[in-house]
């Protein structure tokens, strides 16, 4: 498989992707989904990186970032995806364990489990509308997978800090700053 180039260093806001192993459905247990939101949070003050929009779906997540000049993205989110595996397996071996033999793998010669898919795809959004236009794709997804009929249903994204809502997981940075 050809490794897939991340474009860092410009200066652009990105829109990540990552999926879960095999696209199983992992992300569907609020606890599970309140600890990855606790990682993100995480990495983002320890890397100092600016968070513009999200959603968490029940099989992958899009993030929509700016970082830092001189960070990163497959580092970053190498970090996440890492951490965030660790505290959320722990979750799902105690209350998942049939879903959990399917996430067995053998990397480097060693069994081990898999929460997420090897890499992520990204996308430089080379002007503010861009970044915008992905905000709002983040946010209609949960409605056109028809898991909710308007967006301010799906509590896994930041749509409702966008309308001004106090009640939400995560805190979005303001896209002029």
């Amino acid at each position: 498989m050809p490794r897939l180039r991340h474009f860092d260093n410009l200066n652009t806001a990105r829109f990540v992707t990552f999926s879960c192993y095999h696209r199983y459905r992992l992300l569907t247990d609020p606890i599970v989904i309140e600890s990855f939101l606790k990682e993100l949070d995480s990495i983002r003050k320890k890397y100092d990186f600016r968070l513009f929009g999200y959603v968490i779906m029940p099989e992958h997540v899009h993030l929509a970032v700016h970082l830092r000049d001189g960070l990163g993205l497959g580092r970053v989110i190498g970090e996440l995806k890492s951490l965030s595996a660790r505290s959320m397996l722990s979750l799902l071996q105690g209350n998942h364990a049939r879903l959990t033999d399917r996430l067995v793998v053998t990397r480097g010669g060693e069994e081990r489990l898999a929460f997420w898919q090897l890499r992520c795809y990204d996308h430089n959004c080379r002007t503010p509308e861009t970044v915008k236009e992905k905000i709002v794709y983040c946010h209609k997804n949960p409605v056109v997978r028809g898991l909710v009929v308007d967006p301010s249903e799906w509590k896994w994204s930041s749509y409702n800090w966008y309308e001004g809502r106090a009640d939400v997981p995560l805190a979005m940075d303001e896209l002029g700053a």
